[in-house]
């Protein structure tokens, strides 16, 4: 559904619809239950989504819940002797040693910028917003060096090259077993095919305190981290659970990182009980001076079953709204500061952070900082060629601040070569987030 339109005939040939969805996507999940009913399709749902709220979709016909590899046996079996139940639900973890790897040639790859691996599940921190502990546990799991590598040769075989993100909450959470078996043996596996993927990841801040980590991972194909880094104000992190965060220079972990070959796009939060009136001005100068050029800002949202969810209950503070959409100005609780100040503030940081000015002076100041790994060469496909050729048009020619674009490619051209396709891809994101704000 990200990629082509669901019709009718999608659904009315399928025995059972499944459907798995996260929270942000809910509107979009309620939609297609409801035209099922009115098909008179079944449905099957899970995922987080459901998982978390299960209660609020009484149309589903069966939620399968929790994770898959433990639930959906269970419903096939009853399944096949004709008696599926309504609800599956169980508190185990499952063993991700044996997850099947996913067939991509079910997709059409042609419409995708990236495919994905999952490696791990669960994370070793607690921050008080997120629910990732909730669904998948403290523990971490991992899959093993085999299992990556076959999933990396599926991938290779169904004749993709490009971007692969693994989608793990934290890549890192387990640092042992990613530098002694992991890393070593997806770098030996992209050696031996001539690098062809471009590897993507979420990880922990903690990350800039192991530079042979940072370095394995450039070596492996890394290029990019996506850090939770929320808020420069030490007591909102201390007051979420973001220990990890807290006590350190961030801006200057964020360069440090940058430095050793990896861009770094970051997820921030406004309004948390602990931020000062001059929360929005210290944030939009910290996301501009550490060059954070993919800056992902958003008002502070309550995930059921959260220990944020929980603190709010027992304050009475929770309102009923709940969109999972952290872009979306509407609360779904009391804040401490007036609301109408905090959505004002907010919109002030984004309209700051994607103006044309601002936004090429902050990629600039990444590509002074950032130091890409040469050793795969300067490539260039057909499709980056085509995104180029639409850059012109689209950003140069008919988009706004279309002065502050040519005058950054050619600043890229004379001062940042090798970066000159990052700076393109960037200058395109740029472009993208001013739409999405703008609409």
């Amino acid at each position: 559904m990200t990629v082509s339109k669901l019709t009718d005939h999608d659904l009315c040939w399928a025995d059972y619809v499944f459907i798995s969805a996260m929270s942000v996507q809910s509107e979009s999940a309620e939609e297609v239950i409801h035209r099922c009913k009115q098909l008179g399709v079944k449905t099957v749902a899970g995922g987080p989504l459901f998982t978390s709220n299960y209660q609020d979709f009484e149309e589903v016909d069966h939620l399968v819940l929790g994770e898959a590899e433990v639930t959906l046996p269970l419903f096939i079996s009853d399944l096949e002797k004709g008696y599926p139940q309504k609800i599956y639900l169980s508190e185990e973890k499952a063993d991700i040693t044996k997850t099947p790897a996913p067939d991509w040639n079910l997709i059409k790859k042609s419409k995708y910028n990236s495919l994905s691996i999952q490696y791990t599940r669960g994370c070793p921190f607690n921050c008080e917003f997120c629910d990732v502990t909730q669904l998948f546990g403290h523990k971490l799991r991992s899959k093993t060096a085999e299992q990556v590598v076959d999933e990396l040769d599926n991938i290779y075989s169904s004749g993709w090259r490009g971007s692969v993100f693994f989608v793990d909450d934290n890549f890192i959470g387990n640092k042992k077993i990613l530098k002694s078996e992991i890393l070593p043996a997806v770098i030996s596996w992209m050696e031996k095919r001539k690098n062809p993927f471009i590897f993507n990841t979420q990880a922990s801040i903690d990350l800039a305190d192991d530079e042979e980590l940072i370095k394995m991972m450039v070596d492996a194909g890394f290029n990019t981290v996506f850090v939770g880094i929320e808020t420069p104000e030490e007591s909102s992190l201390a007051e979420c659970g973001k220990i990890q965060n807290n006590n350190r220079d961030l801006v200057a972990c964020v360069k440090k990182i940058q430095s050793l070959g990896i861009q770094v796009q970051g997820g921030f939060i406004l309004g948390f009980d602990n931020d000062p009136p001059n929360i929005f001005d210290r944030m939009a100068e910290f996301i501009q001076t550490s060059g954070i050029v993919t800056a992902m800002v958003g008002l502070l949202k309550v995930p059921k079953g959260t220990e944020l969810y929980k603190r709010l209950q027992r304050e009475d503070r929770l309102l009923e709204k709940w969109s999972g959409n952290n872009t979306d100005i509407s609360m779904d609780f009391v804040p401490k500061m007036n609301a109408d100040e905090l959505v004002i503030g907010y919109n002030n940081v984004i309209e700051s952070l994607y103006t044309p000015k601002n936004f090429y002076a902050r990629v600039k100041i990444l590509l002074r900082n950032y130091k890409p790994n040469n050793k795969r060469g300067f490539k260039i496909h057909f499709r980056e060629l085509q995104a180029l050729v639409k850059s012109f048009w689209h950003i140069g020619v008919v988009g706004k601040g279309r002065t502050h674009y040519w005058r950054f490619l050619f600043w890229t051209v004379f001062r940042c070569p090798r970066s000159f396709p990052i700076a393109v891809t960037l200058a395109i994101y740029g472009f993208h987030f001013r739409k999405i704000y703008e609409v």
